[in-house]
């Protein structure tokens, strides 16, 4: 039997005590920015409670659409996505901070419109893989579908760049790939691919180069490159076992970069130590098998794909920005799923929820 009355309640459970966490993890770091001087509690308060508001009612309205129609729609958004993205390199509307051009001016607002890009590329995977299942051991329609699909959003942010985004979409992509039946041969060659990639972009850009440098080398350049990673294992360790308590982390009122942003990981260590860490850790990994679990129950391969695309992508951010703040990974400036400071990136990830409750809303009982 199908249900179709209701979400699948743990998954959801799960989703709302991130978005809490966050909201509050995220109150406590605005302290941080605070006592740097420049900007004012309540509109930094007021956007934030904003887009997680209209990322919630994104959630709400998403969860009850039939999940179906994306996959008649998966051109149409992929290319808008690609399009969407790519308009950063308009001079009008694009702006560069932080050594990449990677938002957009819209009426006043800062839009980073690679976060929709990540959701559009797990749609189009899912709709592309269910619709050749059948032929997916062939090289040209499975291995040279995958191509196809990575093609846009590689050269789109290689270019801007944000290599944080681009393996972020690898990740999902790949596993809607090795889901729908992938030859090992294929993903052999992805990965052979992928190191050969690395290696071009760490020789001809220097962002990535110093990035992957400082990553084998964490007290390279303390003061510049290695600067984040050091000052986040410092807040990391500080908090010991149980941590500092809440609101009370030193390093975000000076030391640490961004602790709103990519760096709330480390206040977060900081204040709760290492338990509360590892419950975090421990709670998107509730989230992830809870979505895997949505994929096997699925009645159909599209809304299997799709499950399995969309876990991956929450829970492959979350995990990368942690690995990176903890020196496990190379920095790379994605957020930490539904905590970091950013409207994109929160409305892009609550809407993605929306689309895998609307999936458990027609899974099969068991």
């Amino acid at each position: 039997m199908r249900r179709a009355l209701g979400v699948d309640k743990p998954l959801l459970l799960f989703i709302i005590a991130l978005v809490i966490a966050g909201s509050l993890l995220f109150a406590s770091a605005v302290f941080g920015e605070l006592a740097r001087g420049g900007l004012e509690m309540s509109s930094i308060a007021l956007k934030q409670a904003l887009w997680i508001g209209v990322g919630l009612l994104a959630l709400l309205i998403v969860s009850h659409l039939n999940y179906k129609i994306w996959r008649r729609l998966a051109p149409y958004l992929f290319g808008g996505a690609l399009i969407f993205t790519a308009a950063v390199f308009l001079p009008q509307l694009g702006f560069e901070h932080g050594g990449g051009r990677r938002w957009l001016s819209i009426f006043g607002f800062s839009v980073q419109p690679a976060e929709f890009l990540k959701t559009a590329s797990v749609i189009m995977a899912a709709a592309y893989f269910t619709a050749i299942r059948s032929r997916i051991s062939d090289i040209r329609w499975g291995l040279g579908g995958l191509l196809c699909i990575l093609a846009g959003p590689v050269v789109i942010l290689v270019l801007q760049p944000d290599i944080g985004t681009l393996g972020v979409i690898v990740c999902a992509v790949l596993a809607i790939f090795f889901v729908a039946g992938a030859k090992f041969r294929d993903l052999l060659v992805i990965v052979l691919l992928g190191m050969v990639t690395v290696g071009v972009l760490s020789t001809f850009r220097p962002y990535v180069r110093d990035r992957v440098e400082v990553f084998l080398n964490p007290s390279q350049a303390p003061q510049a490159e290695g600067y984040q990673i050091r000052q986040s294992l410092i807040a990391i360790g500080s908090g010991g076992l149980i941590g500092r308590g809440f609101g009370q982390s030193v390093q975000k009122f000076t030391y640490l970069p961004e602790p709103m942003g990519d760096s709330i990981f480390a206040v977060m260590g900081e204040e709760f130590g290492f338990i509360g860490s590892v419950a975090l850790i421990g709670a998107f990994l509730a989230l992830a098998l809870r979505g895997f679990g949505v994929a096997t129950r699925a009645p159909d391969p599209f809304g299997g794909l799709l499950a399995v695309g969309i876990s991956t992508y929450l829970v492959a951010e979350a995990f990368i920005n942690i690995a990176s703040m903890i020196g496990l990974a190379p920095l790379t400036g994605i957020p930490l799923t539904f905590m970091s400071q950013g409207g994109s990136a929160m409305l892009a990830s609550l809407g993605s929820a929306g689309i895998l409750l609307s999936v458990s809303r027609h899974t099969k009982k068991g």
